[in-house]
């Protein structure tokens, strides 16, 4: 059985994957204000290929939902999963200009 927990301390922390009580993966965050920035997603090697990084995006989006927040995705696969669906990522994608 699959859980996740959002783990913050002051502003970094991580959302966390566990997958039968054992760490399977995470994504480094920060929130600053209003700003959630995703900066890696990780799933460890002997979970890969379960569709554990889309279970950590779909935590991601969900808190970033309930708590007002937009996300600023650092991370590659994150980034490259709201170029993908943007339909489905468009309220929460703070696309910030350089």
């Amino acid at each position: 059985m699959e859980r996740t927990e959002v783990v913050l301390g002051n502003v970094k922390g991580e959302i966390q994957l566990f997958s039968d009580d054992q760490k399977a993966g995470k994504m480094d965050i920060s929130v600053i204000g209003e700003k959630l920035t995703v900066y890696h997603t990780e799933v460890n090697k002997e979970y890969e290929g379960r569709g554990f990084a889309k279970i950590l995006l779909e935590k991601l989006v969900s808190y970033a939902r309930e708590n007002h927040l937009k996300i600023v995705p650092l991370c590659r696969y994150v980034h490259a999963q709201f170029k993908r669906h943007p339909e489905e990522y468009n309220d929460v994608w703070l696309k910030e200009k350089l």
